[in-house]
């Protein structure tokens, strides 16, 4: 119990986020494996692999209430891995998020002109410490549910302005898979860094 409170007070969300086929997947197991970290993947793929017809507007809300339901549960996952390491190892500590619930708005927004209240709600609701924004500067892999390969530099400035909008704190994650590392582990290391100042 000592280990579950702990972890939730320590805890340090980082989201990577962005277009289609831009990294995120491959940047969040990477940071995983980096920090040995908690990792929350992509909740929307099961779904529509599982879901056997063409996804529609409820859809995408009950993809956003699935994926925002896990993300809440995220601290149990640190919870567990604090319990193998100890309690003395309740440092602050990242867990990676394969996208947001942002997500869902533009993929709403793109879709249908349109976002369902209930999907607003989630994306001010849910709280991460800092966005990784994975810019789409690396070649397009196909893949049975990404919907837009001809677009994704669009795609990722409307990322921009809608992180801006919302004063959501992010940093673009961009190049080759070295850069990517390089810059990613600048940012989670200065956020750590930062919660153990708060709590030293």
């Amino acid at each position: 119990m000592a280990a579950y409170f702990s972890a939730a007070m320590e805890l340090v969300r980082i989201a990577i986020v962005g277009p289609e086929s831009s990294g995120k997947t491959a940047l969040c197991e990477a940071l995983m494996q980096h920090y040995e970290a908690g990792q929350v993947t992509e909740g929307a793929r099961e779904y529509l692999a599982e879901l056997g017809r063409p996804y529609g507007e409820a859809d995408v809300l009950e993809m956003a209430r699935a994926q925002a339901q896990m993300h809440q549960d995220a601290v149990l996952f640190t919870a567990e891995h604090l319990e193998a390491l100890g309690e003395d190892a309740a440092a602050p500590m990242p867990v990676f998020f394969d996208t947001d619930t942002v997500n869902f708005v533009i993929w709403s927004r793109e879709k249908y002109g349109r976002v369902d209240p209930g999907i607003e709600h989630l994306a001010g609701a849910l709280h991460y410490d800092w966005r990784l924004l994975c810019r789409p500067d690396i070649p397009w892999e196909p893949d049975p549910f990404r919907e837009n390969p001809h677009d994704r530099d669009r795609l990722f400035e409307l990322w921009v302005d809608e992180l801006r909008r919302r004063g959501m704190p992010y940093t673009v994650i961009e190049g080759d898979r070295t850069r990517r590392m390089d810059t990613a582990t600048l940012v989670v290391d200065d956020l750590l860094q930062r919660r153990r100042n708060a709590h030293p």
